[in-house]
């Protein structure tokens, strides 16, 4: 009987990004087996993954992970980046995920899209180092792109890929990349930036005053952190103020009827405003006259305000205040 040898398998993370889809592309033009695996947060979406698998046929499983990656993001072991962005931990994390699953479905190794030096934080021989010893999964970590440049890995010892057929990338140029891509006839892939929302600096700001003064939150409350302007007027009340239409329609999507409060001025254009699970009667005063100070409503004029309350909707006299007035209170 002839024995053929096993199937090489490989799970890689997948950001959907060039790289990604170039390091999936070299292992399975030798003959590995991969999939992919991607990971949604309110901080990240899977879009560009499942376009990915699309357009490459390479299978996909998006998996939700924003528990853990909570627990993580409140003490990164590393700390942050720039602004709210464990990026050592986050890949940590990652990979200990994607390793279980790797481990459950019996693939041989990880893999990722990762170059050496391409981002002078995360992609260190250092931090390349950090991110295998504390995912739990050393030594079964490959990074084709760079492979010849990295130390030598399990699979490779155990004969399941060759060294040889890998790259050495390295370096921030993308212009080793984009002639690969031509190689393999990619053409349509997004730019290089990344699209985690931790590495902007308004939602920082918003999440870590989100972490101040709420112990609890939905996942809905931090995806709203990404619309609006948000204004802290006490320890325990914010709002949040569209910027226009299609902020208004984002909040209204996202907000909590059984607890929030949902602000309206009638008879002139203005924004949408919600106050996440209510607050005292003074600083519901406070907020219709915000709201009608981002409205058409001449300053400092009496209007009338609808706020919607689990309880029902009443109608607010107040004095519209002018943004002006309360820069002080945004975050």
């Amino acid at each position: 009987m002839i024995s053929y040898p096993k199937k090489v398998r490989a799970l890689g993370l997948c950001s959907g990004g060039l790289d990604s889809i170039l390091s999936a592309l070299v292992l399975r033009k030798n003959n590995v087996e991969v999939e992919w695996i991607t990971f949604e947060t309110p901080f990240f979406s899977p879009e560009k993954a499942i376009k990915a698998s699309k357009t490459t046929g390479i299978p996909l499983t998006v998996k939700n992970i924003t528990e853990e990656y909570l627990t993580m993001l409140k003490n990164p072991h590393c700390g942050y980046g720039r602004n709210m962005n464990p990026c050592m931990d986050c890949h940590s994390l990652m990979f200990r995920i994607a390793g279980a699953i790797m481990k459950e479905n019996d693939f041989n190794f990880l893999f990722s899209g990762e170059v050496l030096g391409q981002r002078p934080m995360s992609q260190t021989l250092s931090s390349l180092r950090y991110v295998e010893k504390h995912s739990g999964y050393e030594g079964y970590i490959v990074r084709p792109l760079s492979a010849k440049k990295l130390p030598v890995t399990i699979p490779e010892k155990e004969g399941l890929i060759s060294r040889e057929f890998m790259l050495g990338f390295s370096g921030r140029s993308r212009k080793p990349q984009a002639a690969l891509a031509g190689e393999y006839g990619i053409s349509d892939y997004p730019n290089p930036a990344g699209g985690c929302l931790l590495t902007d600096k308004g939602y920082s700001s918003r999440l870590k005053d989100l972490f101040e003064h709420q112990k609890y939150f939905s996942e809905n409350e931090l995806k709203i952190l990404k619309y609006g302007r948000h204004l802290r007027l006490n320890r325990s009340t914010k709002i949040i103020v569209g910027r226009n239409q299609s902020d208004n329609e984002n909040i209204e999507k996202l907000l909590s009827p059984v607890s929030d409060i949902i602000f309206n001025v009638n008879g002139f254009p203005g924004p949408t405003v919600v106050m996440p699970h209510g607050g005292r009667r003074e600083i519901i005063i406070l907020a219709a006259s915000i709201c009608g100070g981002y409205s058409k409503a001449p300053e400092y004029s009496p209007i009338t305000v609808n706020a919607r309350t689990p309880e029902g909707t009443e109608t607010i006299e107040v004095l519209a205040i002018p943004p002006g007035k309360i820069g002080h209170l945004i975050i």
